[in-house]
């Protein structure tokens, strides 16, 4: 499945590959790696709210601002997990956060066979690198909150996702 348009960068307009994930829908399963090279699938990131933060690459102003931003916000959501996901090579993930002292978020990376930007609608196709996007998953895979960003240069609805990541976490009335 093809989404022309669904996306630009700097005004331009690309093509993502995969579904557009709404809240409700089921989280699809996928295959990254983590620094140390090992495979990561849905499973593997446990079983509480985790919001999942996708970016083009680490060695941009907005995906640098991004990535430091939730590491920022990990401290004040306990019980929930953020995950950053991106095409940059797990090398290069590892290097960008000893650089920044970025600790509290963990990086994946989709380079190997873009199985997370294709199962979760964010891989574009002209440039093989991800859209800038945000999910919050609860604890049982279903997707609370989806946000692809229209333009790649833009920032996300960091309010609204924390919201969501909050509201996920929330203990049942």
């Amino acid at each position: 499945m093809e989404r022309a348009g669904a996306t630009t960068m700097k005004g331009n307009p690309m093509t993502l590959v995969g579904p557009e994930l709404k809240p409700g829908d089921t989280a699809p399963d996928f295959s990254v790696v983590d620094g140390g090279l090992k495979t990561v699938t849905l499973k593997d990131t446990g079983n509480q709210v985790r919001i999942i933060s996708v970016i083009p690459s680490l060695d941009t102003p907005v995906c640098d601002a991004q990535t430091k931003r939730f590491n920022e916000e990990a401290s004040k959501l306990p019980g929930v997990a953020i995950i950053t996901v991106s095409m940059d090579l797990p090398f290069a993930q590892k290097r960008w956060c000893g650089a920044f002292a970025v600790d509290k978020v963990k990086m994946l990376s989709d380079h190997k066979d873009a199985s997370f930007g294709t199962n979760y609608g964010t891989l574009i196709k002209e440039l093989r690198i991800e859209s800038r996007a945000i999910f919050v998953l609860d604890a049982h895979n279903k997707i609370r909150y989806a946000e692809y960003v229209k333009e790649v240069a833009d920032f996300p609805n960091y309010e609204t996702a924390l919201a969501a990541a909050r509201g996920a976490a929330a203990p049942a009335a």
